[in-house]
């Protein structure tokens, strides 16, 4: 191993233990003191209550672990959104299973909790997965009712859903395990079966405070909305559970009874490890955004037997197409290419740079893994289109319009891996959250923005001096460091995977070893869902 893989494994496991240590705090949720008054009140936390229902020694993987992370920090905060969202399994049955975290706020939902419960949603709607609710919630945080009310995106776009949910056949089971007040109420009674712990369950409109406010009735809350009002008198409950565990249990065994789905039938034989070594990874990616690696490399480490079916090999060599397996499914990959090659013509193209060739064979690549029904991997590490009077007199815009209508149309499901660099056009082109990846993760080394730090930095601070100078200050070479060191420590932070993965533009930070068990549980959950459009590029510009 020479100097350089070193130091980039060094920097690469630093980053690596960065993520560990990030979600060891965030899976804290509000804190081991509120941990302790939960535990008091007989209630286990969202994490053990999900812990305790997926099968023992099975796979999942957990979406928005980072959601809310630094966004609120003048109402104390939201760790993972005041929700956890895991798809996992139940019975051996593919669930999605979404927890309220009341420990954060009493399980209140923010504007970042509501985006949450939607993208869970959507993940059960794509892939016709059942969806389980646990439920424990306080209702809408009433310090930004403003922004989590009224909105399409927003809070009753929930209800919406379970409805649409019941009638495409997507079963839908809650357990109310605590507060679930206001519009929260209705989540529950929408789903196909609801179970009420009792003693700590509770549903109602309106609590005992407001009922007397309203309308003068002296009540308690536990007679309003309990478990045995709700199994015994309205029958607004099917099942009523002792405790948490119990209501676990019998979440269980109604899944258990659930029948087999329709499958999609995406090619799947007995899976291989890689031959060569995944730990290599780390070496493999340079510490510096900037610098030229072979992605090459990278496929091997994650493929089954490292054996990658390149098509156009030597056409387009800024990206790579090609068919492999990942656990044993078969997949199409586009991935950019990072290093410098050489055209035959003998022209240098920069590597993670999509020039016209290169998009032309991508979206040819698309529309055959669209005919032989194979999921598409993306593995972006991309600074965008060519620029320039050569590429524009080529018609870059036309042939990068190409492969993005091929993204869009795309009929088969995508996943996404950010691995590098996710800049401007490159991140729509390579299915960027815009366009409909079933699942989208990022690894600790991924950077997603309009243009690099350096890049925006050079243009904000032109325009900012330009202002000063405008006005009538002076701008030497010193006060113009400053503002450029002020603008890119600005710009580098919002360019974070942490800052994309707290507003939920991708699903997950990952470890890189563990992209072959997002993507193979990623497949197995659109196997659920057959396709039932044809691919079809509309209107195409040739």
């Amino acid at each position: 191993m020479d100097i350089n893989f070193n130091k980039n494994e060094d920097h690469n496991k630093l980053k690596l233990s960065d993520l560990k240590r990030r979600l060891a705090k965030v899976k804290l949720g509000g804190g081991k003191s509120r941990i302790e008054k939960h535990h008091a009140k007989g209630k286990m936390t969202a994490r053990e209550r999900i812990d305790y229902l997926l099968d023992d020694d099975s796979q999942s993987i957990e979406i928005g672990a980072f959601a809310g992370e630094n966004m609120y920090e003048e109402h104390g905060g939201c760790p993972s959104g005041g929700v956890v969202v895991k798809v996992g399994y139940v019975q051996g049955k593919q669930c999605v299973v979404v927890a309220n975290d009341a420990t954060v706020k009493a399980g209140a939902w923010f504007p970042i909790t509501g985006k949450k419960n939607l993208r869970a949603q959507e993940i059960s709607i794509e892939n016709k997965l059942p969806i389980i609710y646990l439920v424990d919630s306080a209702g809408v945080y009433l310090s930004m009712q403003d922004e989590i009310f009224p909105d399409k995106e927003h809070f009753g776009r929930i209800f919406r859903n379970n409805a649409v949910m019941s009638s495409m056949g997507i079963t839908q089971i809650a357990a109310v395990m605590g507060s679930c007040v206001a519009g929260g109420a209705y989540l529950p009674i929408m789903s196909d079966e609801a179970l009420i712990v009792d003693k700590t369950g509770s549903i109602f409109l309106a609590g005992s405070y407001l009922v007397k406010a309203a309308i003068g009735e002296s009540i308690d809350n536990e007679t309003l909305g309990g478990a045995s009002t709700h199994s015994e008198i309205s029958g607004v409950t099917d099942y009523k559970a002792k405790d948490d565990k119990d209501a676990l249990n019998k979440i269980k065994n109604i899944v258990d009874k659930i029948g087999d789905f329709d499958k999609a039938g995406f090619n799947r034989v007995e899976a291989k490890k890689p031959v060569e070594n995944p730990d290599d990874i780390f070496g493999i990616l340079p510490a510096s955004r900037s610098d030229q690696y072979d992605m090459l490399e990278i496929i091997k480490r994650l493929v089954d037997d490292s054996e990658f079916e390149q098509y156009k090999e030597g056409y387009g060599k800024t990206i790579l197409t090609g068919y492999a397996r990942i656990d044993g499914w078969a997949v199409g990959i586009v991935a950019n290419q990072r290093k410098v090659v050489k055209t035959k013509k003998g022209e240098m193209q920069f590597g993670g740079v999509i020039y016209s060739d290169s998009a032309d064979k991508a979206t040819r690549f698309i529309a055959n893994c669209n005919q032989k029904k194979i999921p598409l991997v993306f593995l972006q590490d991309v600074t965008g289109f060519m620029v320039g009077s050569k590429s524009e007199h080529g018609g870059i815009i036309k042939d990068g319009a190409k492969m993005v209508n091929a993204v869009s149309n795309s009929v088969v499901p995508k996943f996404t891996i950010v691995i590098g660099n996710s800049y401007g056009a490159g991140n729509y082109a390579m299915c960027g959250k815009a366009y409909d990846p079933r699942l989208i993760v990022a690894w600790p080394s991924a950077e997603l923005a309009v243009m690099s730090g350096n890049s925006a930095a050079k243009v904000l601070m032109q325009i900012e001096k330009a202002s000063l100078e405008k006005s009538g200050k002076a701008v030497d070479a010193e006060k113009e460091k400053e503002l450029f060191d002020q603008i890119k420590q600005r710009y580098d932070d919002q360019i974070s995977p942490y800052y994309a993965a707290a507003r939920l533009w991708t699903d997950a930070i990952i470890d890189p070893l563990d992209t072959r068990k997002w993507i193979s549980m990623g497949i197995e959950a659109a196997n659920h869902a057959p396709i039932e459009k044809q691919f079809n590029m509309g209107v195409l510009q040739v």
